[in-house]
């Protein structure tokens, strides 16, 4: 089995692209994808090609269609908040256990194919999808590999180590961590990096400039396919 779960110390920071260019990335160099982004607030039935999941779709070369859609994310929501929000916004409650058994079926049904998995999460690594769980809860019950998205805006720094600190005090320490250089970034990304990796252990971190806006921008990402180990 091959899966991994890309989440961020926070929100808008670069998850889809990062999740888009490994998928791109990893379909160059001649392996099987498979994208999911189960969970999604934000969502508008009219746009399907503008949400995240019809951006992932397009990097595996799919149609953004909202059948497509649906079955990547199969929980969306349309206010642009935390799940748990949103769902009660909608007199809706996302069901935790068909959650992971929907990201478990995947990932048995991709290993028999060969396929890599790679599963966005939603928001930062501790944003709440339920009363009682939030995003670190579902990578721990996965028991599958995460990769930590961090930006490189003013405060990213402690942002990204609070998440460090966090996933790794619950079992999931990050696998890598992919600095997503924002446009209003403070300080060069080699800085950022070269802090970060003062205070935390030695493990990969990859550099993700800031992209200029295209219909496909996950196209113009460099290789981040050390961030897989």
């Amino acid at each position: 089995m091959t899966a991994y779960f890309i989440t961020g110390s926070g929100t808008g920071i670069g998850k889809t692209l990062v999740t888009a260019a490994l998928a791109h990335q990893l379909r160059d160099a001649g392996q099987g994808v498979r994208i999911l982004k189960p969970v999604l607030s934000g969502y508008d039935d009219a746009d399907p090609a503008a949400s995240d999941s019809g951006i992932l779709l397009s990097a595996l070369g799919r149609k953004p269609t909202p059948e497509a859609v649906a079955q990547i994310t199969p929980w969306r929501f349309t206010a642009p908040i935390s799940p748990d929000m949103a769902a009660a916004r909608e007199g809706r409650q996302l069901d935790f256990t068909a959650l992971c058994d929907f990201c478990r079926d995947h990932i048995g049904s991709a290993a028999a194919r060969h396929e890599t998995v790679l599963i966005e999460g939603v928001g930062g690594v501790l944003v709440p999808l339920t009363d009682s769980e939030t995003v670190a809860d579902w990578i721990a019950a996965l028991d599958i590999r995460p990769i930590l998205v961090v930006g490189g805006y003013l405060g990213a720094l402690s942002h990204g180590l609070t998440a460090w600190e966090a996933m790794n005090a619950r079992g999931i320490p990050p696998l890598s961590i992919i600095i997503s250089q924002s446009s209003d970034a403070p300080v060069p990304l080699d800085e950022t990096i070269g802090t970060l990796a003062r205070f935390l252990p030695p493990i990969p971190m990859v550099a993700l400039p800031h992209l200029a806006p295209s219909d496909r921008i996950w196209e113009a990402a460099p290789d981040l396919l050390p961030a897989l180990g």
